[in-house]
């Protein structure tokens, strides 16, 4: 998380002012994830809400400040896509419906525009120091709800006590981030699908002998793999 010396304090608001604050920074956003942070300018903002410089400048002391908070909305958006599937992960039947999810939401946008955590951290890894810990942060947060539910299987015992919740949730996460990657570049859902169900399988090997879910084969009830089918 970002340190509280990184932190651009927020002016106390009054109920219109955070109206306004959080429609600068959904236009921000919108303006960011199609033309990227570098190509949106804060007049850009301007123009796109109608907001004075003196107002914009009230709200956010500079640029970096406001990605910052396009970051946070950013990651609001992303877990809310995912909802209730996210914070059910509590056995491998609910994993693949979070799958499932994962890939329906992707397939309805046609797999146009990517993850918007992902690139806002394409962006501003290396340039932003404050806005990197702000998508970490993102990142942890996404993971460790995946990982909450891999700690409810092995707490259960569906899971063998050797497994890391943590390792596994990581290599989910990173499935879902080279999957969205590449549907994204080929308008297809395939490479997202491929990359979750191999990260499922992988999760798959550490079920205990018990567990019904061994025997078990998952048949993807998300859309076809070809977006508008």
């Amino acid at each position: 998380m970002p340190g509280a010396a990184d932190r651009v304090p927020e002016p106390a608001l009054t109920a219109r002012g955070r109206v306004t604050r959080e429609r600068i920074v959904a236009a921000a956003a919108q303006l960011m994830h199609e033309h990227g942070v570098a190509g949106t300018s804060l007049d850009d903002v301007r123009a796109g809400t109608d907001t004075s410089k003196s107002q914009l400048y009230h709200y956010f002391a500079d640029k970096s400040a406001l990605v910052q908070a396009v970051v946070g909305r950013q990651v609001q958006l992303v877990v809310a896509a995912q909802q209730p599937e996210l914070d059910e992960l509590d056995s491998l039947a609910a994993l693949y419906r979070w799958r499932d999810r994962v890939v329906a939401v992707n397939s309805e946008r046609a797999c146009v525009g990517g993850c918007p955590l992902g690139r806002l951290a394409s962006e501003l890894a290396e340039d932003d120091p404050r806005a990197r810990a702000a998508v970490k942060a993102g990142f942890e947060q996404w993971r460790e709800r995946l990982a909450a539910g891999l700690r409810a299987m092995r707490a259960r015992g569906e899971l063998v006590g050797g497994a890391d919740p943590d390792r596994l949730a990581l290599a989910v996460l990173g499935a879902a981030q080279g999957g969205l990657l590449l549907a994204q570049t080929a308008r297809s859902v395939a490479p997202l699908e491929a990359a979750l169900d191999l990260a499922l399988d992988g999760i798959r090997v550490h079920l205990s002998p018990g567990s019904a879910a061994v025997a078990g084969r998952h048949v993807p009830a998300g859309p076809s793999s070809r977006p508008g089918e």
